[in-house]
Formats: C-alpha cells, structure tokens, sequence
C-alpha cells in the first residue's frame, strides 16, 4: 500500500467481503495535535474473537484464493512507524469498526493519495452499498451520503460514466476547500 487512500480502499473491501450495506469513512485532519486519524465502521457480519485476535497476523486471511492477508498488517505497520495505532473492534453479527492513528507530519507517513478517486471506486464498482464519507479538519469538514446522492439523482444510476466523473471532481473540490492552507 502506498497511500493511506489504498488503505482506505483495502479495509472498505473487506467490508464489502463482510457484507456490509453500508460503510462509513472518516478521516480527521488535525495539524495543531499533529494527527491523522481515519476509522472505517461497517454493519457486516463482524468476527469472532478468534478471527479478530489473528487479523493483523500476515500469514492469516479469511481468503480462500490466497494464503496471506497483508492490508491490515500493513496498515498497522505504517501507523505504528510514525507513532501512531491501530484499533479493531468487531462483533459477530454487528459489524467491525477500524481505526488508524498517525502522526500528520512524521516523514514515515504514506501520503494521503487520491481518496475521492478511491472513495468513487467504491461507490461506483457497489451501488447498492451506502456510502458515508467525512473528512474533518480544523478548517471545515465535509460528507459525501450515497442515499443523499441518489435521492438528489432521481433515479440515475450512481454508476453512471458522467456521474461517476462529477462525484470525482465533487469531493476533489470539497476536500479540497477544507485542506489547502492559506
């Protein structure tokens, strides 16, 4: 993983994997405590204690095509180097709730990456899932609802070619509006 925008995509895959109908990404930027937090919380099917004890474990997956599962332990590699943690919290039947924690400004952070362009990958490629995304920060935030989105949309499909480059471009500008430093 690159970026912590592949991050976001990996773990929201597997809660699609889980499935979830609806998964919700924050991702807080907060420079005057010098920290960077994004949780991913899902109503999937959740793990047991077992599963949940074994998930940052490279050489564990629930994956049958393969015989490792990297994203986690990767994540949580990345947050610790700069300091920061990783939390999982899961409940067979409920759902599972990630956090990663990071320092904003340590060199060893990914960069950010392209999280609207991952955010509409999501979207796009699972219509039927709702989507929540919010990005904090200390000069605004901002949060993209899919349910919002499809009622504004009246029946055109969310995945639609011309609305999946608008919703891009859409949450580019809002993160935007709310990141650049004056």
């Amino acid at each position: 993983m690159q970026t912590l925008s592949d991050h976001i995509l990996d773990i929201a895959q597997n809660s699609i994997r889980a499935n979830a109908s609806r998964v919700e990404i924050s991702l807080q930027e907060k420079p005057s405590t010098d920290s960077l937090v994004f949780t991913i919380h899902d109503n999937g099917r959740g793990m047991d204690e077992t599963t949940l004890a074994k998930v940052t474990d490279p050489f564990f997956t629930s994956r049958t095509v393969r015989k490792v599962g990297l994203g986690i332990p990767l994540l949580k590699q990345n947050a610790e180097a700069t300091g920061g943690t990783l939390k999982i919290e899961s409940k067979e039947g409920v759902g599972t709730t990630l956090e990663a924690s990071f320092s904003l400004s340590h060199w060893d952070r990914p960069p950010m990456g392209d999280v609207a362009g991952s955010i509409v990958i999501l979207v796009s490629a699972n219509p039927d899932i709702e989507f929540i995304y919010r990005h904090i920060t200390e000069k605004g935030d901002y949060t993209f609802d899919t349910e919002e989105v499809k009622e504004i949309m009246e029946g055109v499909p969310i995945n639609d070619p011309e609305i999946v480059m608008a919703l891009r471009q859409m949450i580019r500008e809002n993160i935007k509006e709310i990141t650049q430093t004056t």
